[in-house]
């Protein structure tokens, strides 16, 4: 794993960005009632424009000294090989974000953003490698509308969730969490393998919700806890865990975030050195109309370096 060199600086601060979280979040948003933004190639530009914004809107609020943007690439990961049902029940992208992909990742280019991503491996997989790598030299900042990703705070770790609008997060720190869930993080996953999560296709052990996947967890701490003690649970929650147990090692390998993905990124190319007059002309050209207006609006351009 190649990080670059880094001068270790107190005052650096990663922001990790989910980018295909904050693109679809976007081309929905505007998509329900057919706002597209078509420029005149044709080409719409509604989840780029909205993926930008909440990103720009994000630096103020966190004013990073380093930005990644994390992306799938590809439907297909190491997950699928685990279980061949992985997010097989999600529908296609509509053709109108199709395009979106690749253009969303040319304007973080234009904005002198490091675009992140590796075939096999999801964006979450990437954004943990990269929080964890980072966390004990640095702050580290994500923002997703995933929770799957509150699994990943640590110390100098917080997790940004999005909520409806632009700007508004929900920020959860390590202890926060606990406070609030009565779990760690890492037990977080734990959970999710017994529940299972019908967003990505894989059921967990059938009739374990998340009230009871909780409290299991609460009072045998993890799952190897709870199957060396399987003669103190009820004998439903036995019969459930015993004749879905295969499922159970599954559903955990999927739930759990990969933080060794091979990455070679340079940690000082993603200085974040705020929006330039040239950034200007990538937004012109491709006519983001919303995002050139929201620019000029909130004042945050400067000048040419």
């Amino acid at each position: 794993m190649v990080w670059g060199v880094d001068v270790l600086e107190k005052n650096e601060h990663l922001l990790l960005i989910d980018g295909m979280a904050l693109l679809f979040r976007s081309f929905f948003a505007t998509a329900v009632t057919g706002q597209f933004m078509m420029n005149s190639k044709g080409l719409p530009t509604n989840g780029v424009q909205g993926f930008m914004k909440h990103l720009l809107m994000a630096t103020e609020h966190v004013k990073p000294s380093h930005i990644m943007v994390c992306w799938d690439m590809g439907s297909k990961t190491f997950r699928n090989e685990v279980y061949n049902d992985y997010k097989s029940n999600r529908n296609a992208p509509p053709v109108e974000l199709i395009p979106q992909f690749d253009l969303a990742k040319e304007v973080a280019e234009g904005f002198s953003l490091s675009n992140v991503g590796v075939v096999g491996y999801e964006a979450d997989d990437c954004i943990g490698t990269l929080a964890k790598a980072h966390h004990k030299e640095r702050k580290v900042s994500v923002l997703s509308g995933d929770q799957d990703l509150l699994q990943l705070l640590d110390d100098d770790i917080e997790i940004m969730l999005l909520k409806k609008g632009f700007g508004n997060y929900q920020t959860y720190s390590k202890d926060l969490f606990i406070e609030e869930k009565g779990i760690t993080p890492q037990q977080f996953i734990d959970v999710k393998a017994l529940m299972g999560d019908s967003s990505d296709g894989y059921p967990g052990v059938k009739g374990i919700g998340e009230k009871t996947a909780v409290k299991l967890i609460q009072q045998f701490d993890d799952i190897d806890g709870i199957l060396n003690n399987l003669d103190k649970l009820t004998p439903s929650q036995r019969k459930k865990i015993e004749g879905d147990l295969d499922m159970l090692h599954v559903s955990r390998k999927l739930a759990e975030i990969h933080c060794e993905v091979p990455l070679s990124v340079s940690f000082q190319d993603a200085k974040w050195n705020n929006v330039s007059q040239e950034t200007m002309t990538v937004v012109e050209e491709l006519e983001l109309k919303v995002l050139r207006r929201y620019l000029i609006t909130a004042n945050v351009m400067v000048a040419s370096s």
